[in-house]
C-alpha cells in the first residue's frame, strides 16, 4: 500500500533516515554490520553527488544515470588509480544500493515514482566506463611475474627482523594469482598440506565452489617459489594455513590486495597497471586461451564446471586478432 500523502524529503533527509533504518537491522540480525556500513557509505555518496537539499522526489531517471555516471568516473583510492575510476564491481554495488534506497523511498512514499525504474545504465551496460581492462597485457603480467620471482633476493630492510619478512609470502601469493588463476577466497583458504608432489610435478589441491576440488600442477618456477618460501619464509608456526601474516595468522581475504600493490610498486612503470586479485584471474584465462590452450583444461585450471563460464574470463588482447591472422592454420608452410 502507498501512503495517502507524499513527504517531500531532500535526498539528505531520505539518506539519514534510510541508513538509521537500514543499522536497526542489524540489531535484529536480518543485516551484517558490514553490509550495513557499506549501504550506508554508497547513499553518503548519492547525498555528495546529488546535493544535499534537492527533493529526492524531483530525481529523474535521466538524473540517476547521471549519477551512476558521475560514480563511475570517481577515483578509486583503494586501487591507486586517481584518473582510472571505480572498478565494474564497486559501480554494480553502488547501483544496487541506492536501487534498495529508492524500492523503500517508494514504499515509504518520499517518492512518486521510483526512478531507478527509467535508469538506462545498468550493471551490464558499463564497458565504456571502464578505462582499463580487467585482464593484463603480456607485457604487464610478465613485469608483475618478473617483480614477485626477485622478491627473495630483496635485501632485509634496516630495523626490519628475520621473522618480520613477508617478501617470498607476497612472491608466493602473485605468482599463484597470476600463473593459476584461484579465487582469492581459495588462495586464502589453501593449507600447506593441499600442495603435494606426484612423479616430480608439484600439484595445488585446491578446494573451490560447492565442494569441488581439483588438482593444478604448478609452473617449475612457480614450484620452485613455493618450495623456498616453505623452508626459509614462512614463520615456523603451528597454524597450518599456507599464507601467514608475520605474526603467524592466516591471511585475510583483504590482505591479497595490499600485497599486489606492494609488489606492483617494483614493477617499471611503463609495465605497471593496477589490477585486483580477481583481474588476476582474468589473467590467467585470457592468456591460457590466447596461447591456443584447450578449453577444457582451462575450465579445470579455472574451476568451472561449465565451459560456457570461460567467456566472462576472457578477455580482449591488443594486436591479437593480427597475430592469429599472421599464424593462419590454413596458410601454414606456404
Amino acid at each position: 500500500m502507498r501512503p495517502a500523502e507524499l513527504e517531500r524529503l531532500t535526498v539528505a533527509e531520505a539518506a539519514d533516515r534510510y541508513v538509521e533504518l537500514v543499522r536497526a537491522r542489524t540489531v535484529t540480525g536480518a543485516l551484517s554490520s558490514s553490509t550495513a556500513e557499506v549501504y550506508a557509505r554508497d547513499v553518503a555518496t548519492l547525498v555528495e553527488l546529488a546535493g544535499a537539499d534537492v527533493v529526492l522526489d524531483d530525481l529523474t531517471g535521466a538524473d540517476v544515470d547521471a549519477l551512476l555516471l558521475a560514480f563511475a568516473r570517481r577515483p578509486d583510492g583503494r586501487l591507486r588509480t586517481p584518473s582510472g575510476g571505480q572498478s565494474p564491481s564497486s559501480q554494480a554495488r553502488f547501483r544496487r544500493s541506492i536501487s534498495a534506497l529508492f524500492k523503500h523511498a517508494t514504499l515509504a512514499g518520499w517518492v512518486q515514482i521510483n526512478p531507478m525504474t527509467a535508469s538506462t545504465v545498468t550493471s551490464k551496460e558499463r564497458g565504456g566506463l571502464r578505462p582499463q581492462r580487467r585482464a593484463l597485457t603480456r607485457e604487464q603480467a610478465q613485469g608483475l611475474i618478473g617483480a614477485a620471482r626477485t622478491l627473495g633476493d630483496v635485501p632485509a630492510p634496516e630495523g626490519k627482523r628475520r621473522d618480520q619478512r613477508t617478501e617470498l609470502r607476497d612472491a608466493v601469493i602473485v605468482l599463484l594469482l597470476a600463473t593459476v588463476g584461484p579465487r582469492v577466497s581459495e588462495l586464502v583458504r589453501a593449507n600447506v598440506e593441499d600442495f603435494f608432489t606426484n612423479d616430480g610435478v608439484r600439484y595445488w589441491r585446491i578446494f573451490g565452489k560447492g565442494g569441488r576440488t581439483r588438482d593444478v600442477p604448478l609452473p617449475d618456477d612457480v614450484a620452485g617459489v613455493l618450495q623456498e618460501y616453505l623452508a626459509r619464509g614462512r614463520p615456523a608456526v603451528a597454524e597450518k594455513a599456507l599464507l601467514l601474516s608475520w605474526r603467524g595468522r592466516r591471511l585475510a581475504r583483504g590482505d591479497v590486495q595490499a600485497v599486489i600493490d606492494r609488489v606492483q610498486r617494483r614493477v617499471d612503470p611503463d609495465q605497471r597497471r593496477s589490477v585486483t586479485p580477481h583481474g588476476l584471474r582474468h589473467t590467467t584465462a585470457t592468456h591460457l586461451l590466447a596461447d591456443a590452450v584447450d578449453m577444457d583444461a582451462v575450465r579445470r585450471v579455472l574451476g568451472h564446471s561449465d565451459l560456457a563460464t570461460l567467456g566472462r574470463y576472457r578477455d580482449e588482447l591488443p594486436g591479437e586478432l593480427e597475430v592469429a591472422m599472421r599464424a593462419h592454420p590454413l596458410l601454414r608452410g606456404r
